[in-house]
C-alpha cells in the first residue's frame, strides 16, 4: 500500500498505523492545544498586538478545542492513563490552594484553563494508540509557528533581534520569546530526526524541516533547549542500540563527528554558550539563583508548605521563577511536586518496560527532553508546551498494533526511506 505524504512532509503509513484511524479533526484540536500555550506575551511584534487580542486567540484556541474533541467523542469514551489521573489530581490541588484568592481571581482563571486543557487531552485519548497521528501534528503546528518566526525576521530584524533579549531571535509576528522559540525548535527538530532514522519521512523532508528548526534555535542563543535535544536524542538512541544495528551506526558516527567539531569548534561553541556574559552572571544562571534564594528563603504558613499559594504567572517578586520544580513548590506545594514527580516516574517506567520500537523511542526524547528543560524553565505544573510533550509521549506509550523490533524500523511495503 503506497504511503500518503502530507504537511511538512511527515508521512502517514496506513500499514504501520492501528486499524482506527484518528480523525482529522481530532489532529485540529491537538493543534489548537498548542496555539493555547503559545502564551502572548514577549517581543515587540511588527503589528502591535494587545494583550487582551492575544489571550483572546489562545483562550478561544482552547474553548474550540474542547468544543472539537466533545463533539468527536460525545460518548465520552476515554483511555486509562496514569499521567492523566495523576495530572487531574494535581489540577484538583491547584484548585483547593487557589480558592482563597491569595493570588486574585487570576489563580481561578488559571485553574480554568487548566480544567478545560485536562479535559480536552482525556476526551482525545480515545485515539491515543501507539500510533503517529500526534506526533505529526504536534510537528506540522510548531513548524507553522516557527515559519512565522522566519517570516519576522525577514520582515523586520529589529523587532525579531531586539537589544531587551541581548539580540536574540524573538517572535515578531506573534510574541514569543527566544526560550519558547528554542524549545519549539529542539523539539520538532528530535522528532523529525527520529521519524526519518525509523523511516517515517524522507532525507529531503526532513532537512526541510530540520535545517530551518536549528538555524533558528542557533539564533536563539537558548542553551536549555539545545542540551536538552542533545540529551534527548543521545537517550533516545542509546535505548535503541542493543536492538537495531542502524541506531548502532548512527550513534557511532554522531558521537565520531560530534567529538571533532566539538574540538574544532570548541571557542565558537564557548562563546554562543556565554552569549557575551560575564563568568558571574553565568554562574548564577543569568540571575535565575538569585531568584530562586529569594523564594525558598521566603516564609511560608504550613498550609503554604504543602499545598502552595495557588496558581500564578509564575513569577516571584515581580521576577520569573524559571524553574519547573520551584515553581510547583510555590504555587502548589509539596503536594505539587509529589504529583509531578509522580506522573513523570510513571512515564519513564512505562517507557522502560515497552519493548524497542520508534514509539517508544520517540517517548524516551520527549521524556527526557522535559526533564532537562524543568530545572531552567518552569511549566510542568500549569497548562503549557511540557505537559503537551509528556502527554504526546503517553500517547505513544500506549499499546497499540503489535510491533517488533524490526517492524518498528523498516518502512512498509511501497513506501519511499
Amino acid at each position: 500500500m503506497a504511503a500518503h505524504t502530507g504537511i511538512a512532509g511527515i508521512r502517514g503509513d496506513t500499514a504501520a498505523e492501528p486499524a482506527s484511524a484518528t480523525p482529522k479533526w481530532a489532529a485540529l484540536a491537538w493543534a489548537l492545544l498548542i496555539i493555547n500555550t503559545l502564551g502572548s506575551t514577549g517581543a515587540k511584534t511588527v503589528i502591535p498586538l494587545p494583550r487582551s487580542v492575544s489571550q483572546l486567540v489562545t483562550m478561544g484556541a482552547l474553548m474550540t478545542a474542547f468544543v472539537i474533541a466533545l463533539v468527536l467523542n460525545k460518548h465520552l469514551r476515554i483511555r486509562p492513563s496514569a499521567y492523566l489521573l495523576l495530572l487531574t489530581l494535581l489540577l484538583v490541588s491547584s484548585i483547593l490552594s487557589s480558592a482563597d484568592l491569595q493570588e486574585g481571581a487570576g489563580a481561578l482563571f488559571r485553574c480554568f484553563r487548566l480544567t478545560v486543557f485536562v479535559s480536552t487531552l482525556w476526551l482525545l485519548t480515545r485515539w491515543w494508540d501507539g500510533g503517529f497521528t500526534f506526533v505529526r501534528a504536534h510537528i506540522r503546528t510548531y513548524s507553522v509557528v516557527l515559519a512565522s518566526v522566519a517570516i519576522g525576521l525577514v520582515v523586520s530584524p529589529g523587532n525579531a533581534m531586539p537589544e531587551e533579549y541581548g539580540g536574540r531571535l524573538s517572535g515578531a509576528i506573534w510574541p514569543l520569546t527566544p526560550p519558547q522559540i528554542g524549545q519549539y525548535a529542539a523539539v520538532i527538530s528530535g522528532l523529525t530526526l527520529l521519524l526519518w532514522f525509523g523511516r517515517r519521512t524522507t532525507w529531503r523532508s526532513a532537512l526541510y524541516i530540520v535545517v530551518p528548526a536549528l538555524g533558528l534555535l542557533l539564533l536563539t542563543h537558548t542553551r536549555t533547549a539545545t542540551l536538552g535535544l542533545v540529551a534527548g536524542l543521545a537517550v533516545a538512541f542509546l535505548s535503541m542500540l542493543l536492538t537495531s544495528a542502524r541506531a548502532r551506526k548512527v550513534f557511532a558516527w554522531t558521537v565520531g563527528v560530534g567529538g571533532v567539531a566539538g574540538v574544532v569548534l570548541a571557542g565558537a561553541l564557548q562563546a554562543w554558550f556565554l552569549r557575551g556574559q560575564s563568568a558571574d552572571n553565568f554562574s548564577s544562571l543569568t540571575g535565575r539563583a538569585k531568584v530562586w534564594d529569594s523564594l525558598l528563603e521566603a516564609p511560608r504558613t504550613t498550609a503554604e508548605y504543602i499545598f502552595g499559594v495557588g496558581l500564578t504567572d509564575k513569577s516571584y517578586d515581580g521576577l520569573p521563577i524559571d524553574n519547573s520544580w520551584l515553581a510547583i513548590y510555590h504555587e502548589q506545594g509539596f503536594v505539587g511536586i509529589a504529583l509531578v514527580a509522580g506522573f513523570l516516574l510513571t512515564l519513564v517506567v512505562v517507557a522502560v518496560l515497552r519493548p524497542p520500537s520508534l514509539a517508544r523511542a520517540c517517548a524516551i526524547f520527549l521524556i527526557t527532553y522535559c526533564l532537562s528543560a524543568s530545572y531552567t524553565e518552569a511549566g510542568l505544573g500549569d497548562a503549557s508546551p511540557y505537559l503537551l510533550h509528556l502527554a504526546l509521549a503517553a500517547s505513544l506509550l500506549v499499546r497499540g498494533v503489535p510491533q517488533s523490533d524490526e517492524q518498528a524500523f523498516i518502512p512498509a511495503k511501497g513506501t519511499v526511506a
